[in-house]
């Protein structure tokens, strides 16, 4: 099979795992079941998955990827980045607290041998964290902010996502609208800024 018309069935049977997973949740769900909704054969998805573990996280992979390359895209096309810090609140909630992104959630807490979780958490951490820290890198440089850039990107998100993600992932909170996110982000950017915002030539907070 040609790269690109393996990329292409990739997604087919991911989109079907994600069906699945609505449907019967972590524990319920089979290659079998997967393989039926995304009419492939099990021998095909035991193959490139191995298991039921390993195409979750296949998921988690993709995921991450996803959330980075298009974090990574609305970075580089702010024109400053005071106008990044403003667009990325918006974007961090639509992506973390998007459907895919809360089934692969429940999905790890559900697995029982822990191996979901540190995919997870190794994909959140090392692959879209840093992206988030450059950013910081870049308002520090400009003087929007004080402190290190880790600990003022690891403030930004506590004060942006908060328990949301938790609240989404046990059905305690629905996706929150387009208004609402807006709103949750211009407040978390404010609070951030008046912790660590920077000051110009005159005193004043920038």
């Amino acid at each position: 099979m040609r790269d690109t018309a393996r990329t292409a069935r990739k997604a087919e049977i991911e989109a079907a795992a994600y069906r699945v997973l609505a449907d019967k949740g972590f524990q319920n769900m089979s290659m079998l079941a997967v393989a039926k909704a995304a009419k492939a054969s099990n021998e095909t998805l035991y193959r490139w998955y191995g298991d039921k573990t390993g195409l979750f996280e296949a998921l988690i992979i993709s995921n991450a990827e996803r959330v980075a390359v298009e974090l990574q895209t609305y970075l580089d096309g702010a024109a400053t980045p005071r106008a990044a810090l403003s667009n990325l609140g918006p974007l961090l909630l639509e992506m973390l607290l998007s459907d895919r992104a809360i089934a692969l959630n429940r999905a790890a807490c559900a697995d029982a041998t822990g191996a979901l979780g540190q995919v997870l958490a190794q994909e959140g951490r090392g692959r879209v964290f840093p992206l988030i820290v450059q950013l910081f890198e870049l308002l520090q440089a400009h003087g929007v902010v004080r402190g290190t850039p880790n600990e003022n990107a690891r403030l930004y998100v506590d004060l942006l996502l908060g328990d949301l993600q938790i609240r989404r992932a046990t059905g305690a909170l629905e996706m929150l609208t387009k208004d609402a996110v807006t709103q949750r982000a211009k407040q978390a950017e404010a609070r951030f800024l008046a912790l660590v915002g920077g000051v110009d030539t005159d005193g004043h907070k920038l």
